[in-house]
């Protein structure tokens, strides 16, 4: 299938690994102009010659920009810079690291102000600063895509993820009120709920089941494997192949949507 993404000029989040390095090499793949960025600029470099490297792009379609997302100016500043030199923006990707897990003890007022900024203010502050660029896209040919990164937990909540169950049901909701603000001019907004999948964050959350409850890596990750329909965890590449499919083309039609990419491991009807 051709998603026709051929010189489409993305932004992608959180880039430097995991979820937004599959995407941003699933993108570049298809023939997107891709920006990345990630707060650490050693770790932006090196995920910038992945991209390369695996993607086949030639290393004037991928630039990488230094952008800590809890903090406006800053995304503000590298949306400028990206729209200004790939000549304009018409894919959003949305995307940040997940917060601590814990208790609801264990965060203060400020640990969960914290986990609100990193995973629900930074999503709707991406999405507020393209969305000029996205109008203009929308305008001039009519493609003009935001897809945002949450999680399964935002529809059937994670033990001991507080504050991501928390805020990724806040940008379910803001996801669903920007779709209908933004249809009219043709911009789509959608939501990808990646469940357990074989990422350096995920590792994270394996250790901290292991401390708290003393199972081996092998137990947790079976368990989790045991509650998906197909029995397995997750690769990057399959939730990235989701995320370039509703970028693209095809996916003129499909917005407001939250798309759960988890092997059947959510067990809601709707």
């Amino acid at each position: 299938m051709d998603l026709g993404l051929t010189d489409r000029n993305a932004f992608v989040a959180g880039a430097s690994s995991g979820l937004g390095l599959a995407a941003a090499i699933a993108l570049a793949r298809e023939g997107c102009r891709v920006a990345i960025c990630s707060r650490s600029e050693e770790r932006l470099a090196a995920a910038r010659k992945v991209v390369i490297h695996t993607s086949g792009a030639t290393p004037d379609r991928v630039m990488a920009l230094v952008c800590d997302v809890t903090q406006e100016s800053q995304i503000a500043l590298a949306m400028k810079q990206a729209a200004g030199r790939q000549g304009g923006l018409h894919i959003l990707l949305t995307n940040a690291g997940g917060p601590p897990t814990g208790l609801v003890d264990d965060f203060d007022a400020d640990g969960w102000r914290q986990g609100l900024e990193l995973n629900l203010l930074s999503t709707i502050n991406l999405c507020r600063h393209a969305l000029p660029y996205l109008r203009k896209a929308a305008a001039s040919d009519g493609h003009a895509r935001i897809v945002m990164v949450t999680s399964i937990a935002a529809k059937q909540p994670v033990q001991t993820l507080y504050l991501s169950n928390t805020a990724r049901a806040g940008v379910q909701g803001f996801a669903k009120t920007l779709s209908e603000e933004v249809g009219p001019l043709g911009i789509t907004v959608n939501t990808v709920l990646p469940g357990f999948t074989r990422t350096k964050r995920l590792q994270h959350l394996v250790d901290d089941i292991i401390a708290r409850t003393g199972k081996t890596k092998e137990e947790v990750e079976a368990g989790w494997a045991a509650g998906a329909a197909l029995r397995r965890m997750a690769d990057p590449e399959e939730f990235a192949a989701a995320v370039a499919f509703l970028a693209g083309k095809p996916a003129a039609f499909i917005t407001g949507i939250a798309l759960p990419v988890d092997g059947g491991y959510s067990k809601h009807v709707f």
